[in-house]
């Protein structure tokens, strides 16, 4: 409880909410006010009602149950794209740290330079076009972006454990570089990691929302966040609230986490702590 109460207020607000949304994503797999495929043309434009809490669209499908099931695909992409980049980016900055100045290092480096010279919106449009938009392609443009995001996170961190003493140590008592990087290296930034994961996973939502928007996510008639803003634009005058619904969870969501993850980093930091 103690360690509770000195966390930040920014983390403690942050968790809270990004909970909230994850325990309703969790709950669609269950449970929704109405079926997300059912379409009642009767039913459509409806606004907010006992019946229909935020009201309906274009189609009469239930826009709090279309929300629910969005909070779920774009929590699913985000979790599984971060996931994929610290997969992959992790080990190869480890390695690429523990070989500095040597042909891996450079190697590494400039295929980040390679990634980042590529927006994730152009490698979607890449991936796209040659398997077709989905769910599963965005989360394989949004990981491909994250692996060079996570390699130099790793990189830089990493390089300034191994300067310490008691890698040197560890070099003189016989260790090769991998056990190094994995028992003294990778403990010691894995609080960094954790942070750089929390605001990578809101820019994951936040950038699955654009690639849905465009039509390169989720595919109909799975429901989006995205999909959903780009499905009302042409009907935001008369129906404003097709738009500021999934606007409101979009932004509320990455507001969170990134409350989140700037609240972990002062929670992790001894020297912020110290500080207050």
């Amino acid at each position: 409880m103690s360690r509770i109460r000195h966390m930040p207020r920014a983390l403690l607000v942050g968790l809270a909410v990004t909970t909230v949304v994850l325990a309703v994503a969790l709950m669609s797999l269950v449970w929704t006010p109405h079926a997300v495929t059912g379409v009642d043309i009767a039913a459509r434009l409806q606004p907010p009602s006992t019946t229909y809490l935020l009201g309906t669209d274009h189609f009469g499908r239930d826009l709090l149950s279309m929300l629910m099931v969005g909070a779920r695909t774009s929590m699913a992409v985000a979790i599984l794209a971060v996931g994929l980049g610290m997969l992959v980016g992790v080990p190869l900055g480890l390695s690429a740290a523990a070989m500095h100045g040597g042909w891996l290092d450079d190697l590494v480096m400039r295929g980040n330079d390679l990634v980042f010279a590529f927006p994730v919106l152009v490698i979607a449009i890449l991936i796209t076009a040659v398997f077709g938009p989905s769910a599963v392609n965005a989360i394989l443009a949004i990981g491909i972006f994250n692996i060079p995001v996570f390699a130099r996170v790793t990189r830089g961190a990493a390089l300034a454990i191994w300067t310490q003493d008691y890698i040197r140590a560890a070099r003189v008592c016989g260790k090769g570089r991998a056990r190094i990087s994995m028992e003294h290296v990778l403990p010691n930034i894995s609080s960094l990691l954790i942070v750089q994961g929390t605001i990578q996973f809101g820019l994951g939502i936040l950038v699955e929302a654009g690639l849905s928007y465009v039509g390169l996510g989720a595919q109909p008639p799975l429901p989006s966040w995205g999909r959903m803003l780009a499905d009302s634009q042409t009907m935001i005058s008369f129906a404003p609230q097709l738009a500021i619904f999934p606007g409101l969870a979009i932004v509320i969501t990455v507001l969170a986490l990134n409350l989140a993850g700037d609240g972990l980093r002062d929670f992790l930091d001894p020297r912020i702590r110290r500080a207050r």
